[in-house]
Formats: structure tokens, sequence, C-alpha cells
């Protein structure tokens, strides 16, 4: 007899909606359909902060995380229900940091990783499927900070890119019980400020972000974890964006700056191609993080 996979399970067939939210020293959101269209802004719950990181957890929830309110770093979380509700502010755990990235593994939890606080860190904070960060995890592989991450292979994860002293490709792989491998050699441009999220169900993307110069390069993700080379550009180049999962194996990149910050908004069909600019609605902003739920 055939296991019954609930609906919103991240083995049957990834989440339906997304959710932009904070960056700019805001605390707007900005919901994601099932079919990619962005709402208009959501007036924030939360203390407004910038350079954050959010990942899915319990099959079907968010939780935004870390960041800087002013010049001060934090590490402050927002829970985000399965109907895409932003929660008060919960007392952080773990050390207070931001330019770090965050994404799913284990089908249902979720990790931290990395950052800026003082200097370039690499701990992670490892979440429950109930949301709960967990204390510091000794970091594996080089400090990093500036960098992205996604689920790929249905439960596992991966960091790649960002800025450890000079511009890198380096990615590290995380276990589907969390355990976070050592350095792995880039492939792709290096480059800092990028965004990542799964697509097609089990695969994932790292895109966009700024090797000196602004770029919107993609990177695909195999479902072994396996980056391969870049994508020639699709969309106006620019780093400090965002991007999530929606519609159960699309992607979708959106804000940044390329200079001036921007709304607009790349959609990432469920086989990885990356769509020309989408007009965009909502706040223009930079530095906001996303992830998918329901």
């Amino acid at each position: 007899m055939f296991p019954i996979i609930p609906a919103n399970s991240a083995t049957a067939s990834g989440n339906d909606e997304g959710i932009f939210g904070f960056g700019s020293e805001s605390d707007t959101t900005n919901l994601v359909s099932n079919a990619g269209v962005v709402a208009s802004d959501v007036t924030g719950v939360g203390t407004a902060r910038s350079y954050i990181a959010a990942c899915e957890y319990g099959g079907d929830k968010g939780i935004f995380g870390y960041g800087s309110v002013g010049p001060s770093e934090v590490s402050m979380t927002n829970l985000v229900t399965n109907a895409g509700v932003v929660g008060t502010d919960v007392t952080g755990v773990g050390t207070v940091r931001n330019l770090l990235a965050a994404c799913g593994y284990g089908d249902d939890k979720g990790i931290f990783g990395y950052g800026y606080f003082g200097g370039i860190l690499s701990m992670t904070n490892l979440v429950s499927n109930a949301g709960v960060v967990g204390t510091d995890v000794t970091g594996v592989g080089t400090v990093n900070h500036g960098l992205a991450a996604t689920q790929y292979g249905g439960d596992k994860g991966i960091f790649g890119f960002g800025h450890d002293g000079s511009v890198t490709a380096r990615t590290n792989l995380v276990s589907n019980v969390g355990v976070v491998s050592t350095d792995v050699n880039g492939v792709g441009t290096a480059r800092s400020g990028p965004a990542a999220c799964s697509y097609g169900n089990d695969k994932g993307i790292f895109g966009f972000g700024s090797t000196g110069s602004k770029t919107g390069v993609t990177n695909l993700v195999s479902n072994a974890g396996v980056v391969a080379t870049d994508v020639v550009a699709v969309g106006t180049a620019r780093d400090y964006l965002a991007a999530c999962e929606y519609g159960s194996g699309k992607g979708i990149f959106g804000f940044g700056t390329t200079g001036s910050v921007t709304g607009v908004t790349n959609l990432v069909s469920n086989a990885g191609v990356v769509a020309t600019d989408v007009v965009a609605v909502g706040t223009a902003r930079k530095d906001p993080a996303a992830c998918s739920f329901n």
C-alpha cells in the first residue's frame, strides 16, 4: 500500500506560495501567489531591519531571522504561518549577525548560517520543525558573509558564493540531518550578494550578485548538489536581492539594488529558466529575505 504524503510536504511537490520581507530598514512584506504574482505591500509586523535571512520549516511555514537594526546586528526571528502571516518578534537565540543565509533541510527543518558580527563568521543555527532556533553550532568551512543558500534534493541544502575577504564561488553542502560539509571548490563566477531558491522540486538555483560589478548570471544546482557553470544573465543585473520557491516547483528572484533600489522580479520555470523582468510591485528595497509557505 502506498504511503500518504501530505499535500504540503517538501517531499511531495514543494510549497505553493512565497513571501518577500524586510530589507532597507523596513518591515514591509509582499506575498507571492501560486502563479508568481507579487502582491502589494503588507504593513510590517516585527522590528524593521536589513540584511536578514529566511527559510521554510515545518513543511509549510517560514521564518525570518537575524539582520541589522540601524548599525546593530540582532538575532530576533519572526515566524510565518502557512497563511503567510508574519508573527511578532521572538527573542533571538545564537550569535547576533547580519549578511547570513538560510535554507530548509530534512523535509521540515531549516538552518541559518554564516554572516558578520565584528568579523566574518561560519557558525550555524538549526531550526526545528516547530520553528525553534537552536544555539550556535561550531562552523564548518571557511568563514563567509553576503552569501546565499537553497534547499536541493528534496531534503538537503547548500550555502554558496559570498565574500570571505574577497568574492568567492565556494559552496558547503548541508545533509538531511543539518550537518554542514567542508568547502567545495567554487564553480561559476565568484560574487557576493546573490540570492538562491529551489526549483523543479529537487533542484536549486543561485543568481545575480556582484563581482565588483552587478551581474545577472545564474548557476543551477542538480539534485545531487552539483553546481553548474554560469548561465548567461537574463534580467536586470543587481545584488542584495532575495528569492524563494512558489507554485510547487517554480522560483522567483526579487528586489535588490542596481546602485538604486528596485522592486523588479524574475520568475524561474520548473526547468530552471529565468525570465525577463516583471515590473515592480511593492516598495523597492535591497537586502530583504524570502521563503515559501503553504
